[in-house]
């Protein structure tokens, strides 16, 4: 509905535009924003916790990953590591370095430079294969 004007000699139409209605309408979204909102409750992630595990492992094989992207892995604390492995390749030489035992633990120890990419796609690759018992070595805050 267009609002016009009659001043003398003829009618002239109003162009503005009437912002009442919508100021009562953002009010009123305003008014139902601010109820609701105390009442939806924010969502909750349940984070995994760390703890020590009752015993030691006998053996623990060390996968490296340094800041390059180069993979050593070490599977004897006295072995010479074996360096420039492939990420193809490491669930293989993991798995020969286990010698038959699958409850060995293996530990991934990655430089904080290192992609987290990286990280996940060794340990994927040793999930894959079946080994059980795989960690992350970390550094405690001082």
């Amino acid at each position: 509905m267009v609002a016009t004007v009659s001043r003398g000699r003829g009618r002239r139409t109003i162009n503005e535009i009437n912002m009442v209605p919508f100021i009562d309408v953002m009010l009123v979204l305003l008014i139902i924003f601010m109820v609701t909102a105390p009442l939806i409750a924010p969502s909750v992630i349940d984070l995994p916790s760390i703890g020590k595990a009752n015993v030691q492992p006998d053996r623990v094989i060390q996968v490296s990953i340094s800041k390059s992207g180069k993979i050593e892995l070490k599977a004897d604390a006295n072995a010479e590591p074996v360096k420039g492995i492939a990420v193809d390749n490491i669930a293989n030489l993991v798995t020969k370095a286990q010698k038959g035992d699958a409850k060995s633990a293996v530990v991934i120890s990655a430089d904080k430079a290192v992609k987290y990419e990286n990280v996940v796609e060794v340990m994927d690759k040793l999930q894959r294969a079946g080994i059980q018992r795989v960690g992350l070595s970390v550094q405690l805050a001082k």
